[in-house]
């Protein structure tokens, strides 16, 4: 009897509570969904107006931040790829001529073994003056070798094709940046002088060579001074033996693995002592800082953005229990208590912020996909490395945003419901 009784209680005191949360989502909706015009109309309407802004703008940032750094990230490491092998030359600048190591394909097949590494090239550089008839200019000159993989590269370049490698003794061919090009006045299947600078002797060789591809980067440390030709080349002005090389370029499946990638070489025994390995992003530091930058930019707008969502809100539900003052006193007059009182005006708030949510998702989104298949928004490409502003959606970051907008803000909506605490039945039924 007792044991029935009890779960009598339980049922009973289940039902009354399932009562009350139905009578403060029937009162909420009609609050909400009320066409009646009166101040807190134009409230509610703003409050929801911040949150959409809020939560779009939000969004957006993701989108654009995401596809810079990734952009950006793909340009320079498409060009050099992730990872670095070279001599170790501490006193040297590390954009410069290589002293030469010895090709080892030992030491190449241990590290392919690394799941991480897609491939490995090698490469060599060597200062170079390119003259066109009265007009030169100075250059880094690329070489590398004949089963070099140029599909990285394959959307910097804007005419012609990459050096071809039919010759035995080395390739004529030579690829040159854009810039460069107008700068000279080079056009495609121009035939070109190269002086090759001897830094140790002070001698100069050149040589003749056949424009056959012209690229552009838009990231100026690359255009301002690379060429792109054969290593034979360099290998023959050098008087290097064929089997040495300036270095390996290594390309990675994933950018994000760069670094675990370069502390397992260095931690290991993988390579010889006079060997060093370097990411790209201590190659080009400036360009990665700049990318970092993005991500403080990021949270600032982040945080701006959830005060600005969260102060309309609080607002509006203050405004909202002070026009419902006597609603309240009623309620409490015909034995409401605070709890469901506040459940009302919970649920009133949170229409506001799911239908603001919604609003700022597709208004986000759309612009985002907008972009995306348009790139209708236009940068300059000297100042931020890409010529159209890019955009990445990554779903679950939208997701987050979202989920977490209504989350916050409901939590915070919990303290101005504690006004209705303070409401007393007899004064509030009197209030007009």
């Amino acid at each position: 009897m007792i044991l029935l009784h009890w779960n009598h209680q339980c049922s009973f005191g289940n039902y009354l509570k399932s009562c009350r949360l139905n009578v403060a989502v029937f009162i909420a909706r009609r609050i909400a969904f009320n066409s009646q015009q009166s101040f807190s109309r134009f409230i509610i309407r703003l409050a929801v107006t911040a949150t959409a802004v809020s939560v779009a703008a939000m969004i957006m940032t993701l989108a654009f931040v995401n596809g810079f750094q990734e952009t950006v990230s793909q340009k320079v490491f498409s060009f050099w790829g992730h990872v670095r092998l070279q001599q170790y030359e501490p006193n040297k600048a590390l954009v410069a001529e290589e002293s030469p190591l010895e090709k080892n394909d030992t030491i190449i097949n241990a590290l392919k073994k690394l799941p991480q590494i897609e491939s490995i090239q090698g490469f060599a550089t060597k200062s170079a003056v390119l003259q066109n008839q009265t007009s030169i200019e100075g250059i880094l000159f690329k070489g590398v070798e004949p089963t070099y993989n140029f599909a990285h590269l394959k959307n910097f370049l804007v005419q012609g094709a990459w050096p071809a490698f039919r010759d035995t003794l080395y390739s004529r061919d030579i690829v040159i940046s854009l810039k460069i090009a107008d700068q000279l006045q080079i056009k495609l299947n121009d035939s070109i002088k190269i002086h090759f600078i001897d830094a140790a002797g002070g001698k100069s060789n050149f040589r003749r060579l056949r424009v056959t591809g012209i690229f552009k980067t838009g990231i100026e440390e690359y255009d301002n001074l690379f060429a792109i030709g054969d290593v034979r080349l360099i290998q023959r002005l050098n008087n290097w033996e064929p089997g040495q090389i300036g270095g390996y370029e290594i390309i990675l499946h994933d950018y994000k693995t760069m670094d675990q990638v370069n502390a397992s070489i260095l931690d290991s025994d993988l390579i010889p002592q006079n060997w060093i390995s370097k990411t790209v992003r201590e190659v080009y530091p400036n360009i990665f800082d700049w990318l970092g930058i993005q991500d403080v930019n990021r949270d600032v707008i982040f945080i701006v953005m959830a005060i600005v969502a969260i102060i309309n809100l609080v607002t509006c539900l203050l405004i909202l229990v002070l026009e419902r003052t006597r609603m309240v006193g009623i309620l409490k007059a015909v034995g409401s208590d605070d709890a469901t009182i506040q459940k009302i005006f919970l649920i009133h708030a949170t229409y506001i912020t799911l239908i603001g949510a919604g609003a700022g998702f597709l208004f986000g989104v759309g612009l985002c996909l907008l972009q995306q298949y348009t790139g209708f928004i236009t940068l300059d490409e000297s100042a931020y490395y890409v010529s159209v502003a890019p955009v990445k959606i990554i779903w679950w970051q939208v997701a987050v945003v979202c989920a977490g907008t209504v989350v916050v803000c409901f939590f915070s909506l919990i303290i101005p419901t504690m006004l209705v605490k303070t409401v007393q039945p007899v004064k509030a039924i009197q209030f007009r």
